[in-house]
């Protein structure tokens, strides 16, 4: 057995903690681009695209996120590509960010009431122009608060990456507790930790709430 302090066990935690914040924003960031994509076509008169991406959404919300991350990892690698355990997670989470943030959004987007379509309408502005300067203002508004709730699930969902090898906060926890064999210390110091990554985002997520009157 490796003798390690508590200092020890603290500090390799905060390392791989790095990758749980850095592989969180690439999801939440590269989610909320190909969200946006989503919305746009899910508001679309096309009939056809509207369910192609309801389609979408409910697959991926419709299956665990730890089968996602196996298919992206196994799937890349069938179809002939390089793949790693950092991409692998990275596209995984981005899909289903994606998938959540659309959902969100959409819902959002239909929380606007019909008298703004009509009244840019009215101005005979185009359909992008409509969501540009009167629709998505008001409800992004609307967003911002679950948005930002949002991340608090999928800095959490990345400790699920650590089944495909990605060595993050809860892998990085099981290597050490595999040298030490103190399983209750390093898994309360791993707690402490996402709970100290999570707990201010949800608090700024009810500040926002509360500021944007969203409950009323």
């Amino acid at each position: 057995m490796v003798e390690f302090s508590l200092w020890d066990i603290v500090r390799n935690l905060l390392l791989a903690a790095r990758w749980t914040v850095v592989l969180s924003l690439i999801a939440f960031v590269g989610g909320g681009l190909v969200g946006l994509l989503l919305l746009v076509l899910r508001t679309t008169h096309s009939k056809a695209l509207r369910v192609g991406v309801s389609a979408y959404v409910q697959v991926f919300q419709g299956t665990p996120l730890l089968m996602q991350l196996f298919l992206a990892y196994f799937g890349m690698a069938l179809l002939g590509f390089e793949t790693s355990a950092w991409t692998a997670a990275a596209v995984a989470l981005t899909l289903y960010s994606s998938a959540f943030l659309t959902e969100i959004w959409h819902g959002c987007v239909r929380a606007i009431p019909k008298g703004q379509w009509e009244a840019a309408q009215s101005l005979a502005l185009s359909f992008g122009e409509q969501l540009r300067w009167v629709i998505l203002p008001q409800a992004a508004r609307v967003a911002v608060a679950p948005t930002v709730g949002f991340l608090v699930q999928v800095v959490k969902g990345t400790a699920l990456a650590s089944v495909i090898g990605f060595i993050e906060l809860t892998k990085a926890g099981t290597m050490i507790t595999n040298a030490t064999f103190k399983p209750f210390i390093v898994y309360s110091c791993v707690a402490l930790l996402y709970f100290a990554l999570c707990y201010p985002i949800s608090l700024y997520a009810r500040v926002l709430e509360s500021k944007l009157h969203v409950t009323r």
